[in-house]
């Protein structure tokens, strides 16, 4: 697997210095964009949304990679809107970057590995962040990035920074859930073996991975509505989980279900509480 991931970085690096990114836009805030991904067989989209005075300033700054909730259509990356407003009102300079979670007639696919083109793992947590050093000014390492998502993003987030902890150093779910999930979110999704199926689920992952966590400082954040009758139960289970390996994470049940009002009400404050644990613009 690691011979794997070390030719994928390698092409993503060989794509991004011939410039294969398309959409940018002068100036602009938002930037609608996209690259030739090598673990997707075809180009992955995403808009990455800039601070304010980045065009004059010179500064390097964090980045938070947001996962959006599943299923979803293609160009479901750009309806986000209520992160950028809330990064905008928390007043902290950082690059906000949200990638396509689904194609065309692919609408689940769960932030997971598949096979062969179509690896989204590997696209959004290896290859992008490739393609996103190689154009914008970042803190290009795992103290200038964090992994965010919401619902099935949230399960994407978490899975994604477990299994790559040297990328990332802070990790949030909001309304996420622990395991991949049909389209219903309410049954178990197979990925074709036990032990595919294994490394896919968050709550092996951090048995598996105990001792790098607390040497990698990985900062672990999660919530849930009180009333999310989906996922209330998993989350507060994986808090169980946390606390008696001894693994700091913070969780929070807050008033409300699984709905869009929650994630707008709580996104300023962990968005927030998030860069309060990256390296900041400089």
């Amino acid at each position: 697997m690691r011979g794997r991931i070390t030719i994928l970085g390698a092409a993503v690096a060989a794509l991004t210095a011939l410039g294969t990114l398309t959409g940018q836009a002068s100036g602009a805030r938002a930037v609608d964009t996209s690259f030739s991904s090598v673990a997707l067989g075809g180009r992955l989209h995403y808009v990455v949304y800039l601070p304010a005075g980045y065009a004059t300033s010179g500064l390097r700054y964090p980045v938070v990679y947001f996962l959006h909730g599943l299923p979803a259509a293609s160009t479901s990356y750009r309806s986000v809107g209520f992160v950028e407003r809330a990064l905008d009102q928390k007043g902290r300079a950082a690059i906000l970057v949200v990638p396509q979670g689904a194609r065309q007639g692919e609408r689940d696919p769960e932030y997971v590995d598949h096979g062969p083109g179509d690896d989204w793992g590997t696209a959004i947590a290896l290859e992008l962040p490739h393609a996103i050093d190689s154009h914008f000014r970042t803190i290009p390492d795992r103290r200038g990035r964090a992994l965010i998502g919401n619902s099935a993003g949230g399960y994407g987030a978490m899975h994604l920074a477990l299994r790559h902890l040297d990328r990332f150093a802070v990790v949030e779910s909001w309304s996420g859930y622990f395991h991949p999930t049909d389209p219903t979110g309410t049954k178990p999704l197979s990925l074709g073996s036990p032990g595919r199926d294994a490394r896919a689920d968050v709550h092996e992952q951090i048995a598996a991975a105990q001792a790098r966590l607390r040497s990698q400082r990985l900062f672990i954040a999660f919530y849930v509505g009180r009333a999310d009758t989906r996922f209330r139960a998993e989350n507060v289970q994986f808090d169980r989980e946390l606390t008696a390996e001894g693994i700091p994470h913070v969780f929070r049940v807050f008033r409300g279900g699984h709905t869009l009002r929650l994630w707008r009400e709580h996104a300023r404050e962990w968005l927030g509480l998030a860069l309060d644990h990256l390296s900041p613009a400089g």
